[in-house]
């Protein structure tokens, strides 16, 4: 008789509701930036992201104690700062400027990018349901760019460019992730980004209406319980098990653009997200290992 599959273990389930939750989370916080982005500059949206952060992160400090921010590695830190800020303005610019499906698609990319860069910085190699993931991955990209064409997209261009930087600054967090707490890596990327992002906030700087503050604090409540529910989420179960639930996002993408800004995704944009979360699939699937049975000779 043929072997019924196994259920889903407990963690797993766990794991994939954590999923289906942090990026509820993160795609509420995507909408309330495109919201805030009404009437307050990017840069302003940048320079609250990172305060409302840092706010979020001193219960958590409290607890655990100023010696998780002793650090040998300051200036990975600062890198990492540099460089994931500067992928914050390019995703909270297109945030603003293209639908809400699209720019999550977007920067979905990022993890397409990061075999690259390590490959090139740390030496690592590529397997080959990398390489194919790469390739399809592009493809659908170049589906939601649309080259050729008058409405080729060149938000997001500079969407691509955030998720380059995104992944670069993910594959800085691996260089140093032996050394530093991950309370130090949160806390040094927030209070520097807070410190740079403030000068262009107040070069851009636009009255900000009252009602806007309950949208910038929920902005930064939502970016904090969804980061600590994507932690526990991959602490609980597996990558290869549950990492599919993050394209979610693309789904909660499209429902609130459709229900609050009428948009209503193109038909190569629906095709560029099926390559794109084929890719994904691709990319965190094991490759199979190979077993060679000795046959029994009569």
């Amino acid at each position: 008789m043929p072997r019924i599959p196994a259920l889903p273990t407990h963690p797993i389930i766990l794991g994939a509701l954590l999923i289906l939750l942090g990026e509820a989370l993160l795609g509420i916080m995507g909408g309330i930036i495109k919201h805030l982005s009404t009437d307050l500059s990017t840069q302003q949206v940048v320079f609250f992201r990172n305060i409302a952060g840092l706010i979020m992160l001193l219960p958590i400090l409290m607890k655990t104690g100023l010696s998780e921010l002793k650090t040998k590695r300051f200036h990975w830190h600062l890198m990492r700062a540099l460089v994931g800020l500067s992928a914050m303005y390019c995703y909270f610019f297109v945030l603003a400027r293209m639908p809400l499906a699209e720019a999550f698609l977007v920067k979905l990319t990022s993890p397409f990018f990061m075999p690259l860069i390590a490959y090139i910085w740390l030496k690592e190699s590529i397997g080959p349901n990398t390489r194919w993931a790469i390739v399809i991955g592009f493809i659908g990209v170049a589906f939601i760019l649309r080259p050729g064409t008058d409405s080729v997209s060149y938000f997001a261009i500079i969407g691509l460019i955030g998720a380059a930087l995104a992944a670069l600054a993910k594959v800085t967090i691996r260089k140093m992730g032996n050394t530093e707490s991950s309370v130090a890596i949160v806390f040094y990327f927030g209070l520097i980004s807070a410190i740079i992002s403030a000068p262009p906030a107040f070069y851009a700087w636009q009255d900000v209406p009252d009602h806007a503050w309950g949208w910038i604090l929920l902005m930064g409540a939502v970016a904090t319980l969804g980061q600590l529910a994507l932690t526990r989420a991959y602490r609980t179960a597996p990558t290869g098990k549950i990492g599919v639930y993050v394209y979610s996002s693309v789904i909660y993408g499209a429902l609130m653009g459709w229900l609050f800004w009428g948009e209503v995704p193109l038909w190569t944009t629906w095709l560029g997200s099926g390559f794109i979360i084929a890719a994904g699939l691709i990319n965190i699937r094991k490759p199979a290992k190979k077993t060679f049975k000795n046959a029994k000779r009569s």
